[in-house]
């Protein structure tokens, strides 16, 4: 089969493009056809040796796929072949197949396009985490989403309007606004152009907000720890800004709110009956039409370097993905 291969922790450039083994089936797996994988910014830092793990060399990165399943192996009767599914692979996924645990494979209706399957794992997923498990929103409650025009700032958009919090979306341009607005933002914030501080004490009558979702880091994260209302909570989802701030705790401490850590990929290894609930609930609402993924752009396997350097330019509205 083809594949992406990294061969050594260094800039995306140096991934290859190469015929490679099918992975062997395995008792509790099975094997999918992949036909969509979705690119996330974490991806990259994976392949630099700059994430929380890292991989032996070499290896395939991907970590969330959608296609059909190809082979099922020993003691798995909950999935089929020839059933459509998604699947969460952590490694794997740049490729024409991949082999997943069946216990993170669910199948999905006819309905779902592959391609946009595959766009629901993590950044809706991560979202959808965040939200639920580690935030506890609840109807009613302001929630502040930077980066509110990539795949999971634009996700948290969605399902913080579903879940009932009034959604304020942090971007860098108004078109970036106007994407955020389409999906269910309530305000949008051109914080190139407005003070973001001043323009969310307004909003909340001086509150602060209840939730902060970041992914930016940096400057954006210290803006954020001094908008937080009393009892709020401020994720900590990463930082696509390149960035990792340091955190003054006296914030949290006079202000009386939490900092929250949102590892997803750690959750759906430690709770993964947690993951699959949420995983069956995002399906549903997106067959209700209440959540949607946005395909920014498609791009073929051989040129998945390509397809994370647009992820890294911070451009994207929405998913990007690649089709094998």
């Amino acid at each position: 089969m083809q594949a992406i291969l990294c061969k050594s922790f260094a800039p995306i450039d140096q991934l290859v493009f190469e015929e490679v083994p099918s992975p062997e089936i395995k008792k509790g797996h099975v094997l999918i056809e992949v036909s969509a994988a979705g690119v996330n910014f974490p991806d990259s830092l994976l392949v630099e040796g700059l994430y929380q793990m890292k991989p032996d060399l070499p290896f395939i990165p991907g970590s969330e796929v959608a296609g059909v399943i190809k082979e099922v192996g020993e003691g798995v009767a909950h999935l089929k072949i020839g059933q459509k599914v998604i699947g969460l692979c952590m490694l794997g996924g740049y490729a024409q197949e991949v082999l997943v645990p069946a216990t993170h494979v669910l199948p999905i209706p006819d309905q779902i396009p592959l391609d946009e399957a595959a766009g629901l794992v993590t950044a809706h997923a991560t979202a959808h985490h965040a939200l639920k498990q580690r935030a506890s929103i609840k109807k009613g409650e302001t929630l502040l989403v930077t980066g509110a025009a990539g795949g999971t700032g634009l996700a948290a958009v969605q399902i913080g309007k579903e879940m009932g919090a009034t959604v304020i979306a942090v971007c860098s341009t108004k078109e970036k606004c106007d994407v955020a607005l389409a999906n269910g933002a309530d305000h949008a914030i051109n914080y190139t152009e407005q003070d973001l501080k001043e323009t969310v004490k307004s909003l909340t009558n001086k509150k602060g907000v209840d939730v902060v979702y970041e992914c930016v880091g940096g400057d954006m994260f210290h803006t954020c720890s001094r908008l937080m209302g009393w009892n709020g909570r401020l994720l900590v989802i990463g930082f696509a800004g390149g960035e990792i701030p340091e955190f003054p705790v006296n914030l949290s401490l006079v202000k009386g709110y939490s900092v929250v850590g949102v590892f997803w990929g750690s959750f759906t290894q430690h709770q993964p009956q947690d993951f699959m609930d949420n995983m069956k609930e995002l399906v549903t609402w997106y067959m209700q039409g209440k959540v949607k993924v946005n395909i920014d752009k498609s791009f073929a396997l051989k040129d998945s370097v390509d397809a994370l350097k647009y992820v890294t330019s911070r451009q994207v509205k929405g998913k990007v993905v690649i089709l094998p």
